[in-house]
């Protein structure tokens, strides 16, 4: 029986030791405080090293914070970081909220074989692969339809109870009328 409990124990801080190596670093570690509580977001600089880069810079310059999650589909996904026409505090128009980017230039696709799942983190694009700017969207469930056609740039580490409380769309597409927001977004490790 000791022998079992040893195994057992050694097994669980193994188990434990594991999961922590998956975490990201501080410096690529995204922290969203949504309504209804913090979303941490592991950033992927192996797989989407200048998506990875663009959201840090934004994150770091406060560009997020107050930007609107326009567009939500239950089942689906929640979408922000339009931070030209979305920020709820400065410039909101809601109509054209999803349209904008920032004013850095578009980023090419940086695809790969790393699944849509939920909680994955992706970056939203026009119909163009290499029109990615400023936006992403958080996973509600899996959508392999988005497979290697959109760059996945992180994954929910921890607050998806937050991200399944954002107010669903009641509009065409998924558009929000009264949409929750980012009320900050920033690097864990600092910038």
């Amino acid at each position: 029986m000791k022998h079992l409990m040893t195994g057992l124990l050694l097994g669980l801080s193994t188990f434990a030791l594991a999961s922590e190596a998956q975490a990201a670093e501080p410096e690529n570690t995204l922290v969203l405080e949504l309504p209804a509580g913090e979303v941490t977001i592991a950033l992927r600089p192996d797989l989407a090293p200048q998506h990875t880069a663009r959201i840090k810079e934004l994150a770091c310059a406060g560009e997020y914070d107050n930007v609107a999650f326009h567009r939500v589909i239950d089942g689906f996904m929640a979408q922000t970081g339009d931070v030209q026409f979305g920020d709820m505090e400065d410039g909101f128009e809601p109509q054209r909220a999803g349209m904008g980017g920032s004013d850095l230039p578009d980023i090419p696709a940086e695809f790969s074989d790393k699944p849509f799942e939920r909680g994955t983190v992706g970056m939203a694009r026009s119909a163009s692969p290499d029109s990615a700017n400023s936006q992403f969207f958080i996973m509600f469930d899996e959508g392999s339809f988005l497979n290697g056609q959109y760059t996945v740039v992180g994954e929910v580490e921890d607050g998806m109870d937050a991200v399944d409380a954002i107010t669903k769309g009641d509009g065409p597409n998924g558009s929000v009328s009264s949409p929750d927001r980012i009320q900050t977004a920033t690097i864990a490790g600092g910038c």
